[in-house]
């Protein structure tokens, strides 16, 4: 019997866990499902530039570890691209660092829902829409809320961006 997986510490929590590919429908797509802590893995290596043992040590796993969700994740990545899937963020062995030091004030960093690359209090990105994937419900996305955190009214399902 395998050892169970020791909890990886994730720093940042994505707005929109659904991606897809423009102009196809949601029902058309099959979906590549990338974890949380590949996710994190891709997030510190590929964005934030850190090193794979300094990233290792911030999620609280080794760096074998570390290169093995790497590879599974841009794998997935990939494979999304190339062969035109969504891709899902779920599922992991995870949990969510708490932020320490100075406290959550204004100087705090994006990672903890500080001013981010945008300079205001939201992500405020560009219009669009929210959009039911079970039932196809559209609706438009009001600025500063996700459209993951609102439920269809039609179905109750979560929502995500067009």
């Amino acid at each position: 019997m395998p050892r169970p997986r020791i909890c990886r510490k994730i720093f940042f929590q994505p707005d929109a866990l659904f991606f897809k590919p423009a102009g196809i429908p949601l029902r058309h797509l099959a979906e590549s499902i990338l974890t949380f802590d590949e996710f994190e893995a891709i997030r510190l290596i590929d964005l934030e530039e850190m090193e794979q043992e300094k990233a290792a040590k911030k999620m609280n796993i080794s760096q074998p570890t570390l290169s093995r969700l790497l590879k599974e994740g841009r794998k997935k990545l990939a494979d999304a691209i190339v062969n035109s899937k969504a891709i899902k963020i779920e599922g992991g062995a995870y949990k969510m660092a708490v932020p320490r030091g100075r406290g959550l004030g204004f100087g705090r960093g994006k990672e903890f829902g500080g001013r981010g690359r945008m300079g205001g209090q939201f992500a405020a990105g560009p219009g669009g829409y929210c959009i039911c994937p079970k039932c196809g419900h559209k609706e438009e996305k009001q600025i500063g809320i996700p459209c993951t955190t609102k439920k269809c009214p039609d179905c109750g399902t979560r929502m995500i961006r067009e």
